[in-house]
């Protein structure tokens, strides 16, 4: 941990932090990257995929073990190289949209998988005429050591720093039941978000079209301060704040994911103004 925890410090990183970000982004915003992150699963996609590569690969050395066939060994490896095409898409879309100590840890990540995968490929020309059997299950446990390495960093990007973790999961359970008091009506302009705070919980309210709607204020993807960013505007109709952080646009009616990266909704509240004064209430608990 405490080796993992000096890359998310190591500043060295951020030079091929910037040059891998400006590559993956070619990849522009859109339903392309919208389904790399995940947003039609609703969640991310990336640790879904993964498990095809991982699964072939160590199948493959399951077989090199158990003294299983060599040429079923050398399909499994094939295949766990073409399963890793979409997850390395899915991760390199992600991990470009995350904070910059995530991102540095998953530069050592990246390079891990990409390791594997060479050592993966070359395990299938040299363990036909150039090398033999035992050339092929050499390279393939090096790369089983170099992908398992490599998933102990996804894991801490995961787990550790929350990359990819629903960050506005814990907001109903710290509103209380019941129609809550948010603010005086005549404080909420149209089309300006405000936000307020609803006991502990950040929340922002706008009005639009003389309805008020109200969200969570802390971005899903990365707790950013939707507050802060644009209602509406682009390309989508009116009824949809984009956060300021990394661009995930969230519709004001109900919370829903319209673009990426976010792939977790952002908790809505029904709304209600009585006696001057906004009321809001978690659905299913007024």
């Amino acid at each position: 941990m405490r080796l993992i925890s000096r890359l998310e410090q190591d500043s060295r990183l951020d030079g091929a932090v910037s040059a891998g970000q400006r590559v993956a982004r070619m990849i522009r915003p859109g339903k392309v990257r919208d389904a790399l992150h995940g947003v039609w699963l609703g969640h991310p996609v990336h640790p879904v995929l993964v498990q095809g590569a991982a699964g072939a690969w160590l199948s493959a050395s399951f077989l090199d073990f158990t003294g299983g066939d060599e040429r079923s060994a050398r399909r499994l490896t094939a295949a766990g190289i073409g399963a890793a095409i979409p997850a390395a898409l899915a991760g390199a879309a992600d991990w470009s949209e995350q904070h910059e100590q995530q991102m540095r840890v998953g530069v050592i990540h990246a390079v891990g998988n990409i390791m594997a995968l060479g050592l993966y490929a070359a395990s299938l020309a040299r363990s036909g005429p150039l090398g033999g059997p035992r050339a092929g299950r050499r390279l393939r446990l090096a790369g089983l050591a170099a992908v398992s390495a490599s998933a102990v960093l996804g894991g801490h990007i995961s787990f550790h720093l929350a990359g990819g973790a629903n960050h506005a999961e814990e907001v109903p359970h710290l509103v209380p039941p019941g129609w809550q008091h948010l603010m005086l009506a005549s404080d909420l302009p149209e089309g300006k978000p405000v936000r307020q705070l609803l006991g502990e919980v950040p929340v922002v309210a706008v009005r639009a079209g003389g309805e008020v709607h109200v969200l969570a204020d802390r971005c899903s993807h990365m707790s950013g301060p939707l507050s802060e960013g644009e209602l509406s505007g682009g390309e989508f109709a009116d009824g949809c704040l984009t956060c300021p952080w990394h661009g995930s646009v969230f519709r004001i009616a109900d919370g829903s994911v319209a673009r990426g990266p976010a792939t977790a909704p952002q908790p809505a509240f029904e709304a209600r103004e009585a006696g001057g004064a906004i009321q809001v209430c978690l659905p299913g608990a007024g």
